[in-house]
């Protein structure tokens, strides 16, 4: 006989031993008495079967054997059966080559041991062949006359109710997991009653019995509600289906299950197209299912398990929309599904026999998002600017259609009958649309490019090119006439300086701008400004200040072509390069600039001449800073040979340089000449000063007890009980800090010295520090556990002491000795960052912590206990030495009135009011939820709850009230505009296309620059995630800025990471800044904690040019990072599910940031500590998970668990071998579905309700393992990125607490983002955890509304010193 055998399974064997030893291990499964299939059953689950994975010979046709063959295959021996399907234990050498999956039907494909295997009971007697049944008078549509049958054109149509479904084994088996495509016979059962009987119970109907065999089955839509109607065809009749048996029910209701899954999947996804994967997790989970289908509630598990077909019918229904609308199936939400399920595109196209009649009729949803409001400015930069942009991307895109040539749908024929083929030549068309036919629209192609927008990962920076701007211009000389004008105006040495020249013919004098030629023809003419003329041994000279033209900034394409930019970057040139003169005007910001917003403008701000141009700005070409041109005004006697470029780069060279001033008297000692004051980067530091030094700037002399970088692999794992362990090699674990550099170190300056030289004169090429040590308090002995508790800003004195040098010192800080504070340490450390304290010494010799000797105390800064700031005035010479300690009263701020838009629950505000810079008293949130959350913690804000657009319209159209009667913020009322307008349907890499586009045009970024334009604040603030820089090749960038400088704000962007400034979390945000006219450009705070380096790359790469933001400290900070344990090891145990809005601390807080988030008013309710109730069996594998750091699902046991809903899980089987991974250990498979082999997906390998998801094995050598999956947070470490939903399955799957087993809870979310315990948010639990995931942390905003802050203060400070 023939049987074939997949030969992976058999490497050494000769086909007929080893099918005699399948044989073997078969008979004890296979006990058949008689040819009849059905009455001879066994009724013990025992029946006959035989395949093994895939039941194909080598030529690729199905086996069938007839029942004779399959009684001889059944009477040989049966083998000894060994544990688990194996030989005896005798054999374990051998182990590998007798390991065979398990039996399965090869028919239905199901496991013939598996307990949810089940038989059809038989037919009563009474029942009815299918041609019989068709003429019972009862169903009363035919005569008995048989011939009948062939005068009716359609089939004719029943109804069919207590219905069985099964192969011709008896199995019961679903019939819509590709059997019937795959030409397998599959029979009914069932009463049979007429099309028009509504009624699903037996009376009035026919029992017919093994009606068949189906050949295709269909989908006709609802039954005008939530109930799918499901058809079968045979050769004789249309039957829709009612009722299944008592016995096909379970199987019936996974069918049903699955419809309404596709259902609300469509549904949800139409209305919301920029949905995560958690949010329609979080749709599915709180969707009640319709009554009377078998089952009370929807978990991940059903999505996942029905994935396939869920994605399939996403495909049927993107095929019936519109050509020029985004399929839902390039979704970010379908496409982590199709990951995540790893599920097969295009498969339903080619397999056309399961034919949906009516595909599910879903309404289109008319409320599309509202076309943007602008002002004009806005309007034209977007829509003018890149039309001709956009036509030529279409052109070029146009034509090549992507396809990825190997699904079945690319390899399917054009239809013909579509617009896109009656379009073609070959079908008589015109040939010019160039659409390919839409019945091959590649699937996996539109998926792939979606992916690609999205690609930019969290922690892969791309390499840089990076050009250097200020490279040498090469520069081309002209042969032309020089003559000087009139006698030199002054001589200096050998240099005569004259103050006018001719130029063949054209007069040009200092002040004027020029153009120079390249030597590259491509490259658009160089210009510059003549700040001196001269003439000397190399002939007639002039000074150049460049200019920079638009282009050559981060606007690139996008600037306009006239304007240039001034920047820091000057030459001496012979005048034979220049090329004739040009004019470049200053255009100043009007005197009724704020005001003027929303005018009708002209784009155009000067004529193309040819030879004319304007700037505005100053350009730093490092940060991508437009600021307001520096004032510069030459002496008198240097009129002539005036560079403000030279000027500004000597100062920055100067202040790079230490120097020393003050010197003291001090006779007794010849070596060292000692100084009161040093000057440095700017700032002035005086002995007894607190300083910064970066952590190898010296040692100390405990060595602390260093956290052993240990690898968390276990060597000896049980692969059997753990057959996925072998996928964790990579010692890194997400969210661990073992990298995180050690916070600066910090001393008290004890001298300011010089060396001397032998002349006895001093060295004063380099200053010196003498410093004592301050110790941190895990510097100590008791090492890191001992920073746990203390403050963050507390120090050690000691009397140790090192010598440094002054270059090395990174900035000034202050250090006092609590006691001697005229205020609470408190209060003190709330003054500012920078601030520290000690209230012991520490002695490293005999480990001990005594008071501090009397000079730590004395040297504190006498006449000054109220803590005073950074004085960052620049030093000079003749500064008195004590006096400048009393400054003047810094000015008081005042609070900027601000309106918040997209404001979510008030993060940003929230950060902006700790700052004490603004009082938010407009805010728009549409969200519902969000907004109440707002109006709860700012009583006094007035909270819109309407499009922006719609509140835009009406204050340009000169209304004062909205449709509520709230009033509207008016022109020249709002002082400060923050927002994160969300940036969904145009984000990603690739260039825009004109879909794309024109979503851009109309997003809800074109209508926060339109509400910038309009009110004109005098500062602005984008939030937005880190790829807002990156989004369509950096043009949603570079368009933004272009607007606001269009505008005239100063600008700039940078990325910032929250995890550096005081939360356990990286969460990394791109931030714009803008600055109106007259106020000073902010620069991005420095960051406050260390954090892990591999979460701050933070450099943006935009046209091949790498830009940083200002940020000196790199990865460095003065404080120790924060962590999990940092943030929550203080609040009570709660189990899966806690849902007791307030319960008590039960207990004090135990760390700094304990403290400072529970805050200084005596809170005894802890708030929202509650946690999503998860499912029983995500229950269960959460329960396995164990707590070791690094802990995800690759730890959980292959076991059988009984759950807390009293149902058992099953054992993941392994059944295929795994071309990547290869054996286990022991011998055992890998594989959980064909495609490990490289075959394509088998739906029969699909399993369900295991502890290991079936799921991530059968993806996961695509997705890195799936690493972070059901994984668990680390006391040590830190939070990813605070999400708006938290799923162990998840984008974000690290959600697990580090030891309950639960997910994390609304407040250790608000924690992890830094909100403060009193903040309240609003709706029910999935409404929280989203107003917490899609804020702006606090204490980030915080920070940079404290830098908002200096910059108030340096503009008041200046107009007090000019007296304005």
């Amino acid at each position: 006989m023939l049987i074939s055998c997949d030969v992976t399974y058999a490497p050494c064997f000769p086909q007929e031993i080893y099918i005699s030893k399948v044989k073997s291990l078969l008979g004890k499964e296979l006990n058949l008495e008689n040819g009849s299939h059905v009455d001879g059953m066994e009724k013990n689950g025992k029946t006959n079967g035989f395949t093994n994975g895939s039941h194909k010979d080598e030529d690729g046709e199905d086996v069938t054997m007839d029942m004779h063959e399959e009684e001889e295959a059944v009477k040989s021996p049966t083998a000894p059966k060994g544990k688990g399907g194996r030989r005896s234990k005798a054999n374990s050498d051998n182990k590998s080559k007798f390991e065979t999956p398990p039996p399965k039907c090869p028919d239905c494909r199901q496991y013939l041991d598996d307990s949810d295997l089940k038989f059809f009971q038989g037919d009563p007697d009474n029942a009815l062949d299918e041609p019989e049944m068709l003429t019972d008078e009862r169903l009363s549509l035919f005569d008995s006359n048989e011939d009948g049958f062939e005068s009716y054109e359609d089939l004719p149509q029943h109804k069919i109710t207590n219905f069985s479904v099964y192969d011709k084994r008896g199995h019961l088996c679903p019939f819509d997991s590709g059997l019937i495509e795959k030409n397998v016979e599959l029979y009914f059962s069932c009463v049979v009653k007429p099309i028009y009987d509504d009624n699903p119970c037996l009376d009035g109907g026919v029992p017919a019995k093994k009606l068949g065999p189906i050949n295709a089955w269909w989908i006709t839509g609802f039954d005008g509600g939530e109930k799918a109607l499901i058809g079968f065809t045979t050769a004789f009749a249309d039957y829709i289906l009612m009722q299944p048996s008592e016995e096909y029910a379970p199987i019936f209701a996974l069918m049903q299950e699955k419809i309404y899954m596709s259902k609300i999947v469509v549904e949800f996804l139409q209305k919301n197209p920029d949905a995560t994967y958690e949010d329609l997790l979080n749709k599915i989970e709180t969707t009640v299912p319709p009554a009377g289908l078998n089952f009370n509630c929807f978990t991940e598990d059903t999505l996942l398990r029905h994935a396939q077909f869920v994605v399939e019918q996403v495909e049927s229904y993107d095929e019936a929309g519109d050509s020029d609308e985004q399929p839902i199936i390039v979704t970010p939400c379908m496409r982590d599904l199709i990951k995540l399920a790893g599920v097969t595109l295009g498969k339903r196209r080619a397999a056309r026999r399961q034919a949906i009649r009516h595909p599910t009729k879903i309404e289109k949803d008319s409320k599309g998002p509202t076309k943007a409001t602008t002002t004009k400015l806005v309007y034209q930069i977007f829509d003018t600017f890149f039309s001709d942009q956009i036509e030529q991307n279409d052109k070029e895109s146009g034509v090549k259609r992507h396809r990825c040539g190997v699904c079945e749908v690319c390899q399917s024929p054009d239809c013909g009958k579509c617009t896109a083929c009656k379009d073609m030549i070959k079908f008589g068309g015109s040939g010019k649309s160039k659409q390919a036919c839409k019945q091959r629209r590649c699937p996996n192609l539109a998926v792939k490019e979606a992916e690609d927008d999205e690609n930019i990962e969290e922690e892969d920076v791309p390499v840089e090119k990076t050009k250097k701007v200020a490279s040498a211009k090469r520069k081309k000389q002209t042969q032309c006439k020089l003559t000087w004008i009139g006698e030199p105006v002054q001589t200096e040495g050998k240099k005569q300086y004259y103050k006018k020249v001719s130029v063949n013919d054209e007069v040009l004098e200092v002040g004027d701008c020029v153009s120079v030629s390249s030597e590259d023809p491509s490259i658009p003419l160089y210009l510059a400004r003549i700040t001196s003329l001269w003439e000397d041994a190399s002939g007639k000279m002039f000074h150049a200040h460049w200019f920079l033209r638009g282009i050559h900034t981060v606007l690139g394409e996008s600037s306009d072509p006239l304007e240039l930019v001034i920047v820091d970057e000057c030459e001496d040139m012979l005048l034979n390069y220049v090329q004739g003169k040009v004019n470049v005007t200053y255009k100043p910001p009007s005197n009724n600039w704020f005001m003027e917003g929303g005018m009708d403008v002209d784009l155009k701000v000067i004529d193309d001449d040819g030879k004319s141009f304007f700037y505005q700005f100053w350009y730093d070409t490092e940060f991508a800073r437009f600021e307001t041109p520096p004032k510069t005004t030459p002496s008198e006697d240097c009129k002539f040979k005036f560079c403000g470029s030279c000027d500004r780069t000597k100062e920055r060279e100067r202040q790079e340089i230490p120097q020393a001033f003050e010197p003291l008297e001090n006779e007794d000692n010849d070596s060292k000449a000692l100084y009161a004051l040093a000057c440095f980067k700017g700032e002035q530091f005086r002995v007894g000063d607190g300083i910064y030094l970066p952590p190898e700037g010296f040692n100390f002399s405990v060595k602390p007890a260093s956290p052993v970088k240990r690898s968390h692999r276990k060597e000896d794992v049980d692969e059997e009980l753990y057959p996925e362990y072998y996928r964790k090699s990579s010692d890194y674990i997400k969210g661990s800090n073992l990298d995180a550099p050690e916070p600066f170190r910090i001393g008290r300056i004890k001298e300011i010295f010089c060396h001397r030289r032998s002349n006895g004169k001093p060295d004063m090429s380099e200053v010196k520090l003498r410093l004592y040590k301050f110790y941190r308090p895990e510097n100590t002995h008791k090492g890191v556990k001992a920073s746990y508790h203390t403050d963050i800003n507390q120090l050690y004195w000691s009397d140790e002491e090192v010598t440094v040098s002054m270059s090395e010192v990174l900035g000034r800080c202050q250090v006092e000795y609590g006691e001697d504070l005229n205020e609470s340490v408190q209060d003190y450390s709330s003054g500012g960052p920078d601030r520290f304290y000690f209230l012991e010494a520490y002695n490293a010799k005999s480990k001990s912590f005594e008071d501090p000797p009397n000079h730590a105390r004395s040297s504190v800064h006498k006449g000054k206990g109220k803590g005073k700031g950074k004085g960052k005035g620049k030093a000079s010479a003749a500064q008195e030495p004590q006096e400048t300690q009393t400054e003047p009263q810094a000015p008081k701020v005042p609070k900027y009135r601000t309106l918040d838009v997209f404001s979510g629950c008030g993060g940003l505000s929230e950060g902006f009011h700790q700052a004490g810079i603004s009082e938010t008293l407009w805010a728009i949130e549409m969200w519902e939820p969000a907004a109440q959350a707002f109006r709860l913690n700012n009583p006094g804000t007035t909270v819109f709850t309407e499009d922006c657009n719609i509140l835009l319209k009406l204050v340009m159209s000169g209304e004062k009230t909205n449709s509520l009667g709230q009033k509207l913020p008016q022109k020249g009322d709002v002082e400060m505009l923050c927002g994160g307008p969300p940036c969904q349907g145009f984000s990603g890499m690739n260039r825009f296309n004109s879909r794309t586009y024109s979503k851009f045009k109309n997003s809800l970024v074109v209508s926060y620059l339109s509400y910038c334009d309009y009110y004109r604040p005098k500062f602005f603030l984008l939030e937005n995630v880190r790829n807002f820089v990156s989004f369509k090749n950096s043009m949603v960038l570079k368009l933004t800025l272009r607007c606001l400088v269009r505008m005239g704000y100063q600008c700039t962007f940078g990325v910032l990471q929250a995890g550096q400034y005081g939360v356990a979390q990286t969460r990394r945000r791109a931030i714009i800044l803008a600055a109106a006219p007259g106020e000073k450009l902010p620069r991005y705070p420095e960051p406050l904690h260390v954090f892990a380096p591999r979460a701050c790359s933070l450099s943006v790469v935009v046209d091949e040019k790498k830009y940083v933001s200002n940020v000196t400290r790199g990865n460095g900070g003065i404080y120790r990072t924060i962590t999990v344990r940092d943030t929550m090891s203080d609040l009570p145990e709660i189990r899966n599910g806690a849902a007791a809005l307030e319960i008590s601390y039960n207990g004090e807080p135990q760390s700094w940031f304990q403290r400072q988030i529970r805050g200084t008013q005596y809170q005894p309710i802890l708030r929202d500590h509650i946690c999503k109730d998860m499912s029983a069996l995500v229950e269960g594998r959460m329960r396995h998970i164990p707590l070791a750091p690094g802990s995800d699902w690759r730890d959980l046991p292959n076991i059988e668990v009984r759950l807390k809903d009293g149902t058992m899980t099953k054992k993941l089987r392994y059944t295929h071998s795994d071309k990547k991974n290869g054996r286990s250990s022991t011998g055992a498979l890998r594989g959980v579905c064909t495609c490990a082999g490289g075959k394509p997906c088998d739906p029969a390998d699909r399993q369900f309700n295991t502890l290991i998801p079936w799921c991530l094995p059968h993806t996961g050598n695509r997705h890195n393992h799936w690493a972070g999956l059901y994984g668990r947070l680390e006391w040590d470490g830190f939070f990813s990125t605070t999400v708006t939903n938290p799923e162990p399955m998840g984008k974000q799957g690290r959600v697990l607490h580090p030891e309950q087993h639960r997910v994390v809870s609304v407040r250790e979310c608000a924690r992890s983002q830094g909100f403060p315990d009193t903040y309240r948010f609003f709706g029910n639990i999935l409404d929280k955890h989203r107003q917490v995931g899609n804020a702006v942390p606090p204490p980030l905003s915080r920070a940079i509304g404290l830098e908002l802050k200096k910059c108030v203060m340096e503009r008041m400070k200046e107009e007090q010193a000019t007296g304005k």
